[in-house]
């Protein structure tokens, strides 16, 4: 007898069998997804992924200021060692150290009173050698006009001339005595040679200095103007030159390649400098040659000693493209390569011809075009072929987001210095 669902009103057997049918249709669907399965790994055919994804910026060409940069040292304009040049005793310190002092200003006051002693003995002793000399010059005169009458021998007129012109000599040498007394009685006072910084003094009042000492008392240092130095490549220095003789670098108002500075916290300096190329010979050693520019100090910002680096603008190229440096690699032989998405959609490979670096970027001569998409995210997971899926970026986005990754990784640099 046929039962009745009374919820449904359906006859029981019949909603049995028909899910009965439906489940051994899911079966045999299973089934069939689980052969073609096993059929595909058995053909060697593993399931397809998805394809990969990848970063591409669009090239574009622009204008790009050139420059190079020189890590360098600042170096002082000129540089005096005060040193005494006679022996004494130190009496007065009279400047305040670290002050600017003038040239010819007073530093130190050594006791005068023993060379001031030497001098009233040398001036004496001139004064008796041309007491000395006027009579031998009477005696002269007195026997001249006797020796013509015989009246006195000619050996003693020869011998009151030689007289006299000992004496002469005798009043020479005495000045010159008298003018080393003075020379001496003056170096006890010593001055600034030039006009600088005074450095702390090395020795105080009271101390016992002697000549020609090895320990200066005091050191002046010119601040301004002041030079850099850098050390580089002969090449560097050869192709600076030419480029100032084609006009490609920015001149100063004497003529001069300018050049620029970035201080050791990164900040720039204000003020321009003229290269100079004082250098006349090359390090056989090294093949290096110091390359030498001269700034205006006025504020004394800029310290011997300092680590800085130059900036020389060199020129302007005007559609220049630049690739940003982590979408470049190196293939096994070391050239430059990178990583494009062609029209298709199709990954290929690029040999480049780099030049200048700007920031984090490469100056490219070769092997890209405008309009190019470059990867520079995802290179390793394509290869040429690669058909990815790709997230286009624009220079300026590219460019705000690495500005952003920099700040960020500043940030979390301090916070770990401040945990």
């Amino acid at each position: 007898m046929t039962q009745i669902d009374p919820r449904s009103g359906r006859d029981k057997p019949l909603v049995a069998r028909r899910l009965a049918g439906m489940l051994a249709l899911g079966l045999t669907g299973l089934s069939l997804v689980a052969c073609d399965e096993q059929k595909a790994q058995a053909q060697g055919q593993p399931p397809q992924a998805p394809p990969p994804q990848v970063v591409a910026l669009t090239l574009k060409q622009q204008p790009v200021t050139l420059t190079t940069v020189l890590p360098g040292r600042v170096t002082a304009f000129e540089t005096a060692e005060v040193r005494p040049q006679v022996n004494g005793v130190l009496r007065e310190r009279l400047f305040e150290q670290g002050a600017l002092v003038q040239a010819g200003q007073k530093l130190f006051q050594i006791d005068p009173a023993p060379y001031r002693a030497e001098l009233a003995s040398a001036q004496a002793s001139l004064a008796k050698a041309e007491a000395t000399l006027a009579s031998a010059r009477l005696t002269v005169n007195k026997y001249r006009p006797l020796v013509a009458q015989n009246a006195v021998s000619r050996l003693d007129y020869d011998n009151a001339v030689a007289t006299q012109k000992q004496a002469e000599a005798d009043v020479a040498s005495a000045k010159a005595a008298v003018d080393t007394a003075q020379i001496n009685l003056d170096y006890t006072t010593l001055s600034a040679p030039i006009t600088g910084r005074a450095s702390r003094a090395n020795l105080t009042v009271g101390a016992l200095v002697t000549s020609g000492q090895t320990q200066a008392l005091v050191t002046i240092t010119r601040l301004d103007p002041i030079y850099v130095d850098v050390t580089q490549p002969s090449t560097t220095l050869l192709r600076l030159r030419r480029e100032m003789e084609a006009g490609r670098l920015r001149r100063t108002d004497d003529g001069k390649a300018e050049v620029r500075l970035t201080l050791e916290d990164g900040t720039e300096y204000p003020l321009a400098g003229k290269l100079q190329f004082s250098e006349v010979t090359v390090d056989s050693g090294t093949g290096a040659v110091t390359l030498r520019a001269e700034f205006p100090n006025p504020n004394g910002t800029l310290m011997p000693g300092m680590f800085v680096r130059e900036r020389i603008e060199e020129g302007v190229a005007q559609n220049a493209l630049l690739v940003p440096q982590l979408g470049v690699t190196r293939n096994v032989k070391g050239q430059p390569v990178a990583m494009v998405v062609q029209a298709d959609g199709t990954v290929a490979q690029r040999m480049l011809d780099i030049g200048h670096a700007v920031g984090n970027k490469w100056l490219v001569n070769g092997g890209f075009q405008q309009g190019d998409r470059l990867i520079v995210d995802g290179l390793q997971r394509v290869a040429p072929g690669a058909k990815p899926q790709v997230t286009e970026m624009t220079p300026e986005d590219f460019d705000r987001k690495q500005q952003e990754g920099a700040q960020g990784a500043a940030a979390s640099a301090r916070a770990n210095v401040g945990g």
